[in-house]
């Protein structure tokens, strides 16, 4: 089917821009995109490889070979220099969420290897990208160890494959992007820090920009060739542009009063490392191609820095991501005046702020004709007041213009970012949070007690589901068979092998065959022992008892310092409320640990207790979750101090969570204590866990820094 025009996307400027930018300088580093259900990240996706110069290949290659410059470490080489070759369209492959790691990373055919005594090799989908595009839809939700093969990948423009001492590299040099939902929950703060580029998208928030989306849709959904054909002069446009801008990179120069204004930027943000340096550096380089110039711009660095830095500032792991864009443009401003302070450096390493040849600093539009490609009667409507074309007030030095920015009276920030007036005070912000919209109770807010702020978190116990689970989560919480960790033991292999053959197994199975050589019937594979990830769902009292400003403190920490683990060992979250008559699920099962901390941040407490509602409520949010996932094992946290006000005795309920793994938190203080918790506990099969030694033992020794 015709792929959706590039250029007949409506808006998301900024998520073109480095979608292009990657383009034109592979060595950017990809890009993440970021955005909600609906918002057209992978059509923009998609629609980029149509854009890409064609690639001349080896004919017969599987590795899609330069004919001109073949890899010498080809599994299908060498190459001579006469090889024939052959034009063909740079590749757009997509990398599915189910993917396993033979499959991303190409594997050996350890039958044909064993039976007969040859090394065969099959391709995976690093090779089928090299030199095209790499798509990974819901980036959020593959597997670390996977991510980090792309990324290394990415990094070091090769696939290497071990297996039983035997390796195999080829080239793998693509563009990489990356799509997710937040809603879906965050990658680690580090993988992200390895995107060069994060943009954030969200729908147009301006009738015209929203009319203009539908129109366009529905043209291209009647007669996809005829409206293609329409964004032919706009297409062919930017893919010579793109073409033209390769060209020009190899000859951008970067003055070092743009390298100073750079490493003046990144200091002020507060990033970590210096992939942030580099990757500012880069974008900026390649920007000033993108507008066929040949010097780099102050203009340059700031769109740059808005492109390449919003991610990486995040110091807790659970902080939302991009919530301080002014702060970048406070570092921006900073780094500005630090330009025009004398330098005071004396043996002059660095030169002098504008020592070298410059380019223009005056930061207006640039490029050939300062605007995009026309390529479409029915170009959206302009906006006459200077706004950018996502809603800020910024002005677009994208060159992006014509047909596909509509101008957007949005709230999304350019990049990097939850929409403008999204943000929520954190858990430790201490900001009072607005008016409980789902009272279970039915009293008025002035009978409630106002919610207080979490303190710092801590390193929490692990606790952990002490039962073996079959590993279909990796993480890092309860024992598991899994596809990796430590063999303890062999099985013979359900259809294809699925992981490392058990050769001593192996052996022994043909030795009882009386057989002298392995035979396929003889493979065994081995069983590995790792760590999975649970469910974890928090059943939080939040009645009366709980009240007292001082102790719903440290419960409230106590609970922050366990999400931050459950994120740290990959685990989905789900969170129940009770008080006043009956439970809440205010947080469904997710992957989104940031929105168990806002919902945290906002809990207030006051009713009675209904701790029987608490515990039916977790019971049947486990069954619900056991239909859609068997293989993910919950783990019940119950923060509570046992004491039960309104409806039945709790131990009368807790048959319905038979079977369940569960920890009951106990909460109660004070002198007179009345051991509810502790019957509760007895009730479930839970093990019992005191509020005040909830926080890990510190260790003994450190590692000097």
């Amino acid at each position: 089917m015709t792929p959706y025009p590039f250029s007949a996307v409506v808006g998301l400027t900024d998520l073109r821009l480095a979608l292009l930018l990657t383009a034109v300088s592979p060595h950017v580093g990809g890009v993440l995109v970021r955005g909600e259900k609906g918002t057209a990240k992978s059509t923009v996706v998609r629609a980029l490889a149509g854009l890409l110069p064609a690639v001349s290949v080896v004919r017969g290659c599987r590795f899609a070979c330069d004919p001109a410059a073949p890899d010498p470490q080809c599994p299908d080489g060498p190459h001579p220099a006469d090889s024939p070759a052959l034009d063909r369209p740079a590749a757009l492959v997509e990398l599915p969420v189910g993917a396993t790691e033979d499959r991303v990373v190409g594997t050996l055919d350890i039958q044909r290897a064993l039976a007969d005594g040859v090394k065969a090799y099959e391709p995976g989908l690093l090779a089928a990208a090299h030199r095209g595009v790499l798509y990974v839809d819901e980036v959020n939700l593959l597997p670390d160890h996977l991510v980090d093969l792309l990324l290394d990948a990415a990094a070091m423009g090769r696939a290497h494959v071990e297996r039983d001492g035997v390796s195999v590299k080829h080239a793998a040099r693509f563009l990489l992007v990356g799509t997710m939902n937040p809603e879906e929950g965050e990658p680690r703060p580090q993988l992200v820090d390895r995107f060069g580029l994060v943009v954030t998208v969200g729908a147009p928030r301006e009738p015209r920009s929203r009319a203009e989306v539908v129109r366009r849709r529905l043209a291209y959904e009647a007669d996809p060739a005829g409206f293609a054909a329409r964004f032919d002069a706009a297409e062919k446009e930017l893919a010579d542009r793109i073409v033209a801008a390769q060209d020009v990179l190899p000859r951008v120069r970067l003055p070092d009063r743009e390298l100073d204004r750079i490493a003046r930027v990144c200091l002020a943000y507060g990033v970590d490392g210096m992939r942030a340096d580099i990757v500012v550096a880069r974008c900026a380089v390649a920007l000033a191609a993108w507008h066929g110039r040949e010097v780099v711009t102050s203009e340059d660095v700031r769109d740059a820095a808005r492109l390449a830095l919003p991610h990486r500032r995040r110091k807790d792991p659970l902080d939302p991501p991009g919530t301080d864009e002014e702060r970048l443009d406070e570092a921006l401003a900073e780094a500005e005046a630090g330009l025009d302070e004398p330098d005071d450096d004396p043996d002059g390493a660095g030169g002098p702020p504008g020592s070298g040849p410059s380019g223009p600093d005056d930061g207006g539009p640039s490029g050939p004709d300062g605007a995009g490609p026309d390529g479409s009667d029915d170009a959206g409507p302009n906006d006459a007041d200077g706004a950018g074309p996502d809603g800020s007030d910024r002005p677009d030095r994208s060159g992006l213009g014509g047909p596909g920015d509509i101008s957007e009276k949005s709230d999304m920030r350019g990049s990097g970012g939850a929409p403008r007036g999204d943000a929520q005070p954190g858990v430790g912000a201490g900001a009072p949070a607005g008016p409980d919209p789902q009272d279970s109770a039915g009293k008025s807010a002035a009978l409630e007690a106002p919610a207080v702020a979490a303190g710092n978190p801590y390193r929490a116990r692990t606790l952990a589901i002490s039962r073996r689970g079959e590993g279909g989560h990796a993480g890092r919480r309860s024992p598991a068979f899994a596809r990796r960790g430590r063999v303890v033991g062999s099985r013979v292999p359900r259809g294809k092998l699925a992981g490392a053959p058990h050769l001593p197994a192996t052996l022994r199975a043909a030795l009882h065959r009386g057989a002298r050589a392995v035979d396929p019937r003889d493979l065994r594979e081995s069983v590995h022992m790792g760590r999975e990830a649970n469910l974890v769902l928090f059943v939080v009292d939040a009645s009366g008892s709980m009240a007292a400003r001082k102790r719903m403190t440290v419960v409230k920490t106590a609970i922050l310092s366990l999400l931050r683990d459950a994120y740290q060992r990959r685990d989905r979250i789900g969170m129940i409320t009770f008080r006043g008559h009956q439970a809440e699920q205010v947080l469904p099962p997710t992957s989104s640990h940031e929105v168990g901390v806002l919902r945290l941040a906002s809990l207030r407490t006051g009713g009675r207790t209904p701790l029987a509602a608490g515990l039916r409520t977790a019971a049947a949010t486990i069954a619900t979750e056991r239909r859609r996932d068997p293989r993910r094992r919950p783990l019940v946290v119950v923060v509570t101090d046992g004491r039960a006000t309104s409806g039945p005795d709790p131990v009368t309920v807790a048959p319905a969570l038979s079977g369940v793994a569960a920890v009951v938190v106990d909460c109660e203080s004070g002198p007179i204590r009345l051991g509810l918790a502790r019957r509760l506990a007895t009730a479930l099969g839970a093990d019992l866990m005191p509020l005040d030694r909830l926080e890990a033992a510190a260790p003994t020794t450190r590692k000097a820094a």
